[in-house]
């Protein structure tokens, strides 16, 4: 199957659909970039939280670099260029797998789980100002059925 059909193919979208779409990408930019600026106001970014948050719910606060990437939907690349930057920062470190010579684990400092706790309480705020608070329990359970239909579109 092509990817990339040509013009006398495509099914375009009409204005409902259009709008739809559009919406959902101002929605997604606006709550994004609002979240975004009130992390980088408390010293992270969004990616450096991410990893963060992801790697507290494992067990010792430990994941392989593949597992966390998967997690993550990153590329292994992509997380280990960010996991060397948050090693210089002391947030995790880095320990060799013995059950793959080229993989390691990524583990969570102290540092890291001290900066974590810190800003999780200003995070959470972000989020109910931007998105949680300004949805009713039925607009919520609205994109959680939505996210369920789109979240395994790998292809």
């Amino acid at each position: 199957m092509s990817t990339n059909p040509s013009a006398e193919n495509v099914r375009w979208l009409n204005p409902d659909e259009e709008r739809a779409w559009r919406a959902y990408r101002r929605m997604v930019v606006a709550v994004q970039a609002a979240t975004a600026r009130d992390l980088a106001a408390v010293g992270l970014s969004e990616p450096d939280y991410e990893v963060l948050s992801t790697l507290s719910e494992r067990p010792d606060h430990t994941s392989t670099l593949r597992e966390q990437a998967t997690k993550m939907r990153w590329s292994r690349s992509r997380l280990s260029r960010h996991a060397t930057r948050m090693e210089a920062r002391g947030l995790l470190r880095r320990a060799p797998d013995p059950a793959d010579g080229r993989g390691c684990f990524l583990v969570l400092t102290d540092h890291g789980l001290d900066t974590l706790e810190s800003v999780a309480p200003a995070h959470v705020a972000s989020v109910r100002r931007h998105f949680i608070d300004r949805l009713s329990p039925e607009d919520l359970r609205a994109v959680e059925r939505i996210t369920q239909k789109l979240e395994d579109i790998e292809g």
